[in-house]
């Protein structure tokens, strides 16, 4: 060769793929979005409009906005101009809530994942709480207990005023992506929960350490929150089963 040079052992050229129009028309759309050309509350622009701006026809266009919508990016009406939703943590959660339940259903060692990972988050979340707690924020979060109390026998009202109380702890983090996260985590795990031996005596156990948690939490002692939220979930955890067990 003429650079005395071997093209063996090259790496092999990766093909060039060509994108489908509403993919192009995605992607201009996203950087539309990004920049703030189009901003949260925005209308969107007109199909005709974007036909004419980026030479396509409607399908493309009306295939991207749908791929923007799916993402929770826009919201399409019937009848009305599409508009950019404000985003937020929520939509963030929301686009991996399907995956997230699919991924715990085919595999069951994610359930025990998703365990650990509540465990690790919930130990964090009290110690913020615990700075943070005021009088009033007790006395709410005794009155979730108490909505819960009001569950006794429903199984599924019990568990999801659970749900309601250790979300509204996480609130008290003033991190609203711990919020966002600890709803999703509680609701993904609440397609697992399995009362077993249901009049045992654990629903009125966890009253009871919900109330003596919530006494720490007012006292701002962040050491004995931690330890107890972590005995609670101990005892607790046997009762999210995978179902395939």
């Amino acid at each position: 060769m003429a650079n005395g040079k071997s093209s063996q052992g090259a790496a092999p050229a990766e093909p060039i793929t060509r994108l489908k129009l509403s993919d192009q028309v995605f992607e201009r759309l996203w950087s539309m979005i990004v920049s703030g050309e189009l901003a949260p509350g925005d209308t969107f622009p007109s199909e005709r409009s974007l036909m004419d701006r980026f030479h396509v026809g409607r399908p493309a266009v009306r295939e991207a906005m749908q791929a923007l919508s799916n993402k929770g990016v826009i919201t399409i009406s019937q009848g009305e101009r599409s508009r950019v939703n404000e985003l937020s943590a929520g939509i963030a959660v929301g686009q991996i809530d399907d995956i997230a339940k699919l991924l715990l259903s085919t595999e069951p060692s994610n359930l025990a994942h998703l365990k650990q990972v509540r465990k690790i988050l919930e130990t964090g979340t009290v110690n913020l709480a615990a700075e943070r707690c005021t009088s009033d924020d007790a006395q709410r979060l005794r009155g979730l207990i108490e909505a819960q109390r009001q569950q006794l026998g429903n199984a599924r009202g019990f568990i999801e005023a659970d749900i309601a109380f250790h979300v509204a702890i996480a609130e008290l983090s003033g991190n609203p992506l711990l919020q966002v996260v600890m709803r999703a985590m509680l609701t993904w795990l609440l397609e697992y929960y399995t009362p077993l031996l249901h009049w045992s005596g654990r629903e009125s156990t966890t009253l009871l350490e919900h109330s003596r948690l919530v006494d720490h939490l007012e006292a701002h002692d962040a050491d004995r929150a931690a330890n107890l939220i972590n005995e609670h979930l101990d005892r607790s955890d046997p009762l999210y089963a995978a179902k395939a067990s």
